[in-house]
């Protein structure tokens, strides 16, 4: 399995724009398609953004469309969601997922390799 590590979480305002970084290592990155998932205290985790191995036609939830943007660099075996437009409900650890498959799968049960999480916080 692949490790991933998250970084670039912190306290923001809304409004406010804030990009996490997801790196991995210890296997052939091209061969996942990954994820970005949340999680708000007392609820279920939930699906933000995936991308292809390519990194063509990422897929979004319809919470983030229109303010997330996700995308990878291959050459550093990285993937990033840069958040504009940050509000109150998007306050939540960020965590990154793998899957070494072609398609980009919107259930946790989907992906086998995780990341520690990344919090962000939005106040109002």
């Amino acid at each position: 399995q692949v490790q991933l590590v998250e970084s670039g979480g912190g306290l923001v305002q809304a409004g406010d724009s804030l990009r996490l970084s997801c790196a991995a290592s210890g296997g052939t990155f091209t061969y996942y398609t990954m994820a970005w998932f949340r999680q708000a205290p007392g609820k279920e985790r939930e699906f933000v953004a995936g991308i292809s191995r390519s990194g063509g036609s990422p897929l979004y939830a319809d919470p983030v469309k229109g303010r997330f943007t996700t995308s990878r660099d291959n050459a550093k075996n990285t993937i990033y969601l840069q958040m504009d437009s940050l509000k109150s409900e998007d306050t939540a650890v960020y965590y990154c997922a793998a899957r070494p498959s072609f398609v980009i799968g919107v259930a946790k049960r989907n992906y086998d390799s995780w990341g520690q999480g990344t919090q962000v916080t939005v106040s109002s």
